[in-house]
């Protein structure tokens, strides 16, 4: 693969062909003397994940935060799917897989045989994108819940235009993404809105002003955005702040700015 294996969290643009599919390919290795656990924070996605030792899991899209094991010298690799993408991948519905992680024995056994726990992390790092690819190419996104996933990124957009605009029904489109995003339109919109929130806390800083951030990204006022940050991460927005600041490597969905040691992003070739 040509990618440095290192300490720390990397998220590594995927092949190109992939790219309608898969948000990013990502690897986290622990160091030897240890880390604090890892908060994984909801981002609308799904993630195929191997770790050094245990093998394949499947990650379902989160609807609250996921406090992970950081086991030393541990090596952890991910192909995080785009929404819309993740359920018809895995043939599975992403609605029965929400806030679960799923043992890929239980799920694709012949695929789970390809990423045996006993691995080197750079062959891991292969065999999660050859994986990937086969599922992502076997079973493309779903053609009305992919593209409705990217309109309702915008936060002016409405879920009943969205769906007029691609020729279905409000409860047809809950069902599509019920089954290929994990939960419906709406929730979307409330996760995607908490992901603008972060981007925009990561470059304020310690400096973040909450009330201007909760206007800017959508929220009825601050004290919206602190119920929302309640329920999606566990944390008061000013405890995000302090937390965010200091370690933002703690979060392994976090946004790229924060999480890559060097930039620009390499692909994966």
């Amino acid at each position: 693969m040509g990618v440095p294996i290192a300490d720390g969290y990397r998220e590594l643009a995927p092949p190109p062909g992939l790219r309608r599919a898969l948000d990013c390919v990502w690897v986290r290795v622990v160091p030897a003397g240890g880390a604090a656990p890892v908060r994984v924070l909801p981002d609308a996605c799904s993630d195929l994940i191997w770790r050094s030792g245990e093998g394949a899991f499947i990650a379902g899209p989160d609807t609250g935060p996921v406090l992970g094991p950081a086991r030393p010298g541990s090596v952890v690799v991910g192909a995080r799917f785009l929404p819309g993408a993740g359920g018809p991948a895995l043939a599975h519905p992403l609605d029965e897989l929400r806030d679960t992680r799923v043992d890929l024995r239980e799920l694709l056994p012949p695929l789970a045989r390809r990423l045996d726990p006993d691995l080197s992390p750079t062959a891991a790092l292969r065999q999660v994108v050859l994986v990937a690819r086969r599922l992502a190419e076997a079973r493309p996104p779903d053609a009305v819940a992919a593209p409705a996933a990217r309109r309702l990124a915008n936060p002016h957009a409405r879920s009943a235009a969205v769906a007029r605009e691609l020729g279905v029904s409000e409860r047809h489109l809950r069902r599509r993404f019920l089954a290929s995003v994990g939960y419906g339109p709406k929730t979307l919109q409330r996760v995607l809105r908490f992901r603008r929130f972060l981007r925009q806390l990561d470059l304020a800083g310690g400096d973040a002003d909450l009330a201007r951030l909760a206007a800017d990204c959508g929220f009825a006022d601050q004290a919206h955005l602190t119920r929302e940050c309640s329920r999606l991460a566990g944390l008061s927005p000013a405890a995000m702040v302090r937390e965010r600041g200091g370690a933002p490597r703690l979060y392994e969905r976090a946004t790229s700015s924060t999480t890559l040691p060097v930039a620009p992003r390499p692909s994966i070739s």
